[in-house]
């Protein structure tokens, strides 16, 4: 395989790496595939591009224009993306994972499409709500309206979704008629370049509503205005750097952020080793573990049962973890692939040791297990890994360190009160679930932890079949994403 020159789209043109450009490794064999960066874009340039060419034209059509827009790019990825496929595997991605990243990237675009035409007019501008009265005689008026802002969305992706992470948040931007710059991370971003190759070559988007950054951004927050917006996905760490840019504080930039997740699962007290909720329990932990290698942002960090039943999961989940064949992604028989690369697993093996000072492991040691198909030194390979605090209320480490790969902790509750204040321990998370046949269980969870977490999900032996999962894509959702 020749190395692949990863290019940006700037100004309506394509940017080949050059000064500053970067390696990029094989997640499942080490070797360098791919270079990516280009410190001479003119972001200045990008961004006034945006402002004056791409918002102009989305702002001509209308809220319909926009959706059938997005149905069209949605059905031309659709029709292309084995090609997609094939070159997620280098991710570490398997063909489930890949499932979710396209297949739940395309679908959140139909969804997105689907909703602007239902649910927005065919008009320019959206009127919010009702007309308000503010006269006696009806003469004097208030409405609310929204139209697009004048600037560009700066949209800053994480690794683990270079097609999902881009297109969950493209779909409501371009609908909304306000251009997009994505910078997807550098490890993954040539899943993300192909993705947005084949939508400008499409001939869809009107000029101007796109462009891409494969590489650094380098200065281009220091150049936004009170009109654009940052979406940014990544650590606390990261998120808290640039929301502290004297630019973004100083011009109210909006900027919005998905963060570090301790995610819970909680185990309703009714289910009961032998009940169809506690193997439902087992089954979603283990998958929300292993799918994606645990690179999730909604995955199950933190696994809450009664203290009763504590052992009974350890052993249900072991014995489930134990049948998970790690290997080379392209492999039909491999249910886990490799993190990302190989300074991501080395972050997941230090916070996993960071777990380790609170908690003792009972499942998994990456010191020893077996990869089907390649080199577990040279790839980033991890086993599973399930840790169990015996004191989770004098633990800290378990509530507020994410190793962002297959790893959770399971904990014990005395009673549903504790079990509600362990969730609530991990100050915020994405999703939170509660697997329970007994709805007073389900009301009492979601009144104790609905203000901490941005989707409670429940499920019994009543939805089990027709629901998608804790950590499953739900664009009709606020918080939709995997």
């Amino acid at each position: 395989m020749s190395l692949l020159e990863i290019s940006s789209f700037a100004a309506g043109q394509w940017v080949a790496p050059g000064a500053g450009a970067r390696n990029i490794a094989s997640a499942i064999t080490g070797e360098v595939i791919a270079s990516a960066g280009n410190d001479a874009l003119d972001v200045q340039g990008m961004l006034d591009y945006a402002r004056a060419v791409g918002g102009a034209n989305l702002r001509k059509l209308t809220f319909h224009d926009r959706a059938r827009m997005l149905k069209a790019l949605a059905g031309h990825l659709n029709q292309h993306k084995q090609a997609l496929y094939d070159l997620s595997f280098n991710t570490g991605a398997t063909q489930s994972d890949h499932m979710i990243d396209i297949d739940g990237g395309i679908g959140t675009m139909f969804v997105f499409a689907s909703k602007g035409r239902r649910e927005m007019p065919d008009a320019h501008v959206y009127l919010d709500g009702d007309v308000e009265q503010l006269s006696r005689n009806g003469t004097f008026l208030g409405q609310h309206i929204c139209t697009p802002l004048r600037g560009v969305a700066v949209h800053i992706n994480a690794f683990n979704f270079p097609v999902w992470g881009m297109l969950e948040k493209l779909a409501p931007t371009l609908l909304a008629g306000v251009p997009a710059i994505v910078k997807p991370a550098t490890n993954s971003c040539y899943v993300t370049e192909l993705a947005v190759k084949l939508m400008l070559e499409s001939g869809i988007l009107p000029e101007g509503a796109l462009q891409l950054v494969s590489g650094g951004l380098g200065d281009m927050l220091d150049h936004l205005t009170m009109q654009d917006v940052v979406s940014f996905t990544g650590s606390a760490n990261t998120a808290l750097k640039l929301r502290a840019n004297p630019v973004i504080l100083e011009n109210s930039v909006r900027f919005v952020a998905e963060q570090d997740s301790l995610n819970a699962s909680i185990l309703g007290p009714d289910a009961q080793p032998g009940t169809p909720e506690f193997d439902l329990f087992v089954k979603e932990v283990s998958r929300e573990m292993t799918t994606k290698a645990g690179q999730k942002c909604t995955a199950i960090r933190r696994i809450i049962a009664p203290q009763a039943q504590v052992d009974a999961v350890i052993e249900a989940l072991s014995a489930r973890l134990a049948k998970t064949q790690i290997g080379d992604p392209r492999l039909e028989t491999t249910r886990m692939g490799a993190l990302v690369s190989n300074s991501q697993k080395r972050d997941v093996l230090e916070k996993a040791a960071i777990i380790g000072q609170e908690a003792e492991r009972v499942f998994g040691d990456p010191e020893n297990f077996s990869v089907d198909g390649a080199d577990a030194e040279k790839g980033a390979f991890v086993p599973p890994m399930l840790f169990h605090c015996a004191d989770p209320d004098n633990a800290q480490r378990v509530h507020d360190t994410e190793a962002f790969g297959p790893v959770s902790t399971i904990m014990g509750y005395r009673d549903l009160d504790h079990a509600i204040e362990l969730a609530n321990r991990g100050q915020g998370s994405l999703v939170a679930s509660v697997i329970t046949h007994d709805p007073a269980v389900a009301r009492e969870v979601a009144i104790g932890a609905g203000a901490y977490h941005g989707r409670l999900y429940f499920n019994n032996r009543d939805s089990m079949k027709e629901s998608t999962g804790h950590g499953s894509p739900l664009p009709h959702m606020v918080h939709g994403g995997p």
